[in-house]
């Protein structure tokens, strides 16, 4: 048998780069990768920001080592990533560290392309002063909320619609409008996810079925619950001069509406005073778009130090340290838990997490409960914002469906103007 040259053997290393380059849209794996640099002398991570990070990785000129942050799994940049399958192979990490359902939807056909880093949760927030009102320890139904601000409703004059005070209309954040369309099954999504090919052309799906429905929930919501979309708006212009937290405080609402970062990035004083529940229907909480993913580019110069790298941050050791350098230098009051929300390992959210966000004791998600996001496409955050979200308040203000543009009009047209779909 003929002998292998030494060089053949060891070029794979030698020829490796030390410096690992990650690219996110996360501002905390600064502070990661500065800590993992300080703690070993073998490799150096450094970061690179993106607001828009999937824009700069279709059809970047070259990739990074590491991929941190939102929407990484839709059909523009998912065949980037290579398999993480050895990672679980040593043991370093298992895939039982992490909320199964989270980990899946990274995975295809048996391979883990993704890892799931943090993810956030919705969130309807009230004054410590109203916990009488609440029964369920862990979540809030539509229904319950609905019947809960409505009794809560004071009304000056009586069938008149003219309020001092109301418990909550679904109309006063945005947010909580596509909190809804999910929980009715509107179900945004890539179409055709079920491969990691390169001829995949993105687009968006819904079950407008769903849709309409959760739009008419709506609508009987704030007419039976607070009169009409009026009487709220006539309510807000009087009061909504403070934030709806201080609002909740001091008893002029009920409810205000919030994502688990938002709440856990309230100033100490004020969190200290509020409680909450999770948003549910049918034993399911969604989890938030922006759910955070990690993947090793294909094509990265550092393939050990990635390694390195990954296998050190997905420990609980380490979160619990990062969570720990958080707290001591004060980032964890802008910044929440790890990488913006509550960490993707399992033992981490339930154990560690309580230790830094005592409001979290008895009041830790089931397991069970937690529905991921699906695959949307790279183009979301400007859909969402720019064409679903009006198209979701026009709606709830207008009885006459027929009138209103429809929303698959509304996203040719987007399309038509800001892509070359």
């Amino acid at each position: 048998m003929p002998l292998v040259p030494l060089f053949f053997l060891v070029s794979c290393t030698v020829f490796e780069s030390d410096t690992v380059i990650l690219w996110t849209d996360r501002p905390e794996f600064a502070l990661y990768a500065q800590y993992f640099n300080a703690n070993q002398s073998r490799y150096h991570v450094e970061v690179q920001y993106f607001n828009a990070l999937t824009d700069e990785l279709v059809g970047a000129a070259y990739l990074p080592d590491i991929v941190v942050g939102s929407w990484l799994k839709n059909a523009s940049v998912r065949t980037l990533f290579r398999s993480l399958n050895d990672l679980f192979k040593n043991d370093v990490i298992a895939s039982e560290d992490f909320y199964p359902k989270l980990l899946a939807l990274g995975n295809i056909e048996e391979v883990q392309y993704l890892l799931p880093v943090s993810f956030n949760l919705p969130t309807l927030v009230y004054s410590q002063n109203n916990s009488s009102f609440i029964n369920n320890q862990f979540v809030l139904e539509p229904e319950e909320i609905k019947s809960l601000g409505q009794s809560y409703n004071i009304s000056n004059v009586e069938g008149a619609g003219v309020y001092s005070r109301i418990g909550f209309s679904p109309a006063w954040n945005d947010s909580f409008l596509f909190v809804m369309a999910t929980l009715y099954g509107a179900s945004f999504r890539e179409e055709d996810t079920n491969g990691w090919t390169d001829e995949e052309e993105e687009a968006l799906l819904w079950d407008d079925s769903a849709l309409f429905k959760a739009l008419q929930y709506i609508r009987e919501w704030i007419h039976d619950a607070n009169t009409s979309i009026q009487a709220e708006d006539d309510f807000a212009f009087k009061y909504f001069y403070e934030p709806p937290e201080k609002l909740a405080l001091s008893g002029r609402i009920l409810f205000t509406y919030m994502n688990s970062a938002e709440l856990f990035t309230l100033v100490p004083e004020l969190r200290s005073k509020l409680d909450f529940r999770w948003i549910a229907s049918n034993n399911s909480i969604p989890l938030s778009e922006e759910a955070v993913y990690y993947g090793i580019c294909k094509q990265g110069k550092a393939k050990t130090g990635a390694v390195s790298f990954t296998e050190w941050f997905f420990q609980v050791e380490t979160q619990n340290a990062l969570l720990t350098m958080s707290k001591d230098m004060y980032i964890n009051e802008s910044l929440f838990g790890i990488a913006g929300g509550f960490s993707a390992m399992r033992t981490v959210t339930e154990q560690v997490f309580p230790q830094f966000y005592f409001e979290l004791l008895g009041h830790i998600p089931p397991e069970d409960f937690l529905e991921p996001p699906n695959i949307l496409p790279q183009q979301w955050t400007a859909l969402k914002e720019k064409v679903i979200l009006p198209y979701l308040k026009e709606c709830i203000r207008n009885k006459d469906a027929e009138s209103v543009r429809s929303l698959d009009r509304r996203i040719s047209e987007w399309y038509r103007i800001n892509t070359n779909y």
